[in-house]
């Protein structure tokens, strides 16, 4: 008679042939650690703020630190740490420099991580009780 300490249970990294799956990365080390200064990047409160206010249009410095309420010095260090990792882009116009999202991939991804933060927990139906980006900013 053989006791349950005696039985091997299945490890889940093997399939039905007895064959250890592999799974290779998605992506590359160098990939890895560029996404991960981006979440640092947009990590801070205050940076992901800016963020939500260019996800409506390019604006300058001034206008974002009257949005804020903030020095221009801080908005400029902010929006300095987000360019560096190229999460926005500038663009002169005149005396004065615009910035906007770098593209379609940081605006989704400012979306939903704004959208994860607002939605209720699934209710008892399976649904989501949040339905789209326009009560987001």
């Amino acid at each position: 008679m053989t006791s349950k300490r005696d039985q091997v249970e299945p490890s889940c990294t093997v399939d039905e042939h007895g064959v250890e799956a592999v799974r290779r990365p998605l992506v590359d080390d160098a990939a890895l650690e560029t996404a991960s200064r981006l979440f640092r990047a947009i990590g801070e409160p205050a940076r992901l703020r800016l963020l939500s206010r260019l996800a409506q249009g390019e604006m300058c410095v001034t206008e974002l630190a009257a949005s804020e309420q903030e020095s221009l010095s801080t908005i400029s260090q902010r929006l300095r740490v987000l360019r560096s990792e190229n999460i926005i882009t500038r663009r002169r116009r005149g005396k004065h420099i615009n910035y906007a999202l770098a593209d379609q991939h940081v605006m989704e991804l400012v979306f939903n991580a704004l959208a994860h933060a607002t939605e209720r927990p699934p209710s008892a139906s399976g649904q989501h009780s949040y339905s789209g980006k326009e009560n987001l900013l």
